[in-house]
């Protein structure tokens, strides 16, 4: 991202400001069109929500005027508000991927159906897409890179994200030509896994979130679609199931004792093998890559350079800022033609489902945040092996086939999904593309 204020401006400068349109004005929405405001050489063009009051207000957030933003009913008033120069405020996302002077779309959503139409309908439209919607990714990124690549567009997951953000320490340490022994990122709550929308509401009433969006953080749903987002984009893969989760102190000291904890079992260390995705408690809200090297001098360097006395070294990132970074990929994908991030051809991890309750035959269950289930991460060999299901792919429409224990991993003959979602069916398309035959 070097010298990335200094192409900006220079958009800004020559008249060529990028603009944007974002479905989806959340607490992520809202966050990244203050962001955007304040930025040069960008803008957010337009913000569509199924509130239009919530796009309404996203601009209010960023102390837009009122009578620079206009409330559009048809795509023709939004395309003639975005040539006046006006910020433009909808309910329809179509008119996001549809508008003419958009180069960039970006989903803010988190619901994975949303996210498929969303990108889908913009690359379509010859425009770029960045994903936010890693609940999308997971579950169909292959497809839509292909499609991205079929379109002459570009499909990137976002800087600020946890799998945006630590790829840059990834690239960084590749670059060097260390070897990434680990790469994962910190919580700074432990898992509760029986946590629902109603546990959780007065802690999301006083933060302004959603009760829902709290709740995937909370039951560990968000940590592992964030772990899978890193491995479909590197080809690590989880140590176990879940992964381990260990615990470390905070900040430096955490960071220290990630050099021992990430040996091999029969080094000391808690891992099997190494080349892995993990998460940690205790060193939040960073991200970070363990390291090595075969070469004895550059071990010396290292530790010449205080970064400890091997045989691993951890470089860590103690923050990332995830939607307000969003822009920034925005404008690597339009200046630079360049994606933070992408998954690889065909799934690497995936992100799966495991009863959060004692669940019940016919019971209709629901799916990211919500009362019922919660996701877990399995390489994709696994999960193709056992039949796992991808819970992007769990909607309230889902319906239980037999009785199931809480903690039990979902699978196909478990379940009745809906299968008339878009998502279901880029996913069976995608399993297509690589001679996976299970949906």
């Amino acid at each position: 991202m070097l010298n990335m204020d200094k192409k900006l401006l220079k958009r800004e400068e020559e008249g060529k400001v990028i603009r944007v349109g974002i479905v989806g004005a959340g607490q992520m929405g809202r966050g990244m069109v203050t962001q955007m405001v304040l930025m040069k050489g960008i803008t957010p063009a337009i913000v569509s929500d199924i509130k239009i009051e919530n796009a309404v207000h996203a601009f209010k957030y960023a102390e837009v005027p009122d009578e620079e933003i206009v409330e559009a009913k048809t795509l023709e008033e939004a395309n003639a508000a975005m040539e006046a120069g006006k910020y433009v405020a909808c309910e329809d996302a179509n008119f996001v991927s549809q508008a003419n002077l958009v180069e960039c779309v970006i989903d803010a959503t988190g619901v994975p159906d949303v996210g498929a139409k969303v990108a889908t309908d913009a690359m379509r439209n010859k425009k770029h897409v960045v994903m936010l919607n890693v609940e999308t990714d997971v579950v169909i990124g292959p497809y839509l890179k292909k499609l991205a690549e079929e379109e002459g567009v570009i499909y990137t997951g976002s800087d600020g994200d946890e799998p945006g953000a630590v790829m840059h320490l990834y690239s960084f340490a590749k670059a060097m030509g260390l070897n990434v022994e680990v790469m994962g990122k910190g919580k700074n709550n432990k898992i509760d896994y029986d946590c629902n929308p109603d546990t959780v509401l007065e802690e999301a009433t006083r933060r302004k979130m959603s009760p829902k969006m709290l709740c995937a953080f909370k039951d560990g749903t968000k940590t592992m679609v964030e772990m899978t987002a890193m491995s479909n984009y590197t080809g690590l893969i989880p140590d176990v199931i879940g992964g381990h989760g260990p615990k470390t102190a905070p900040g430096t000291e955490g960071i220290k004792e990630l050099n021992e904890i990430f040996k091999l079992k029969e080094d000391g260390g808690i891992l099997n093998k190494h080349g892995v995705v993990e998460y940690v408690n205790g060193i939040a809200p960073g991200v970070f890559v363990t390291v090595s090297t075969p070469n004895a001098e550059i071990a010396y360097q290292l530790g010449y350079h205080s970064m400890g006395p091997g045989p691993l070294w951890t470089l860590y990132r103690p923050y990332h800022l995830c939607n307000l970074e969003t822009p920034l990929s925005v404008a690597r994908a339009v200046i630079e033609g360049d994606a933070t991030c992408v998954a690889k051809d065909g799934l690497v991890s995936e992100c799966i489902t495991r009863a959060k309750i004692d669940l019940k035959a016919g019971q209709t269950i629901d799916g990211i945040g919500g009362y019922t289930t919660h996701g877990s991460i399995a390489t994709a060999e696994e999960s193709n092996a056992k039949g796992y299901v991808p819970f992007g792919l769990v909607t309230k429409n889902a319906v239980m086939k037999q009785d199931v224990k809480k903690g039990t991993l979902i699978t196909y003959d478990m379940i009745d999904l809906d299968k008339t979602t878009l998502i279901y069916k880029l996913r069976k398309e995608q399993d297509a593309m690589y001679g996976r035959h299970v949906l």
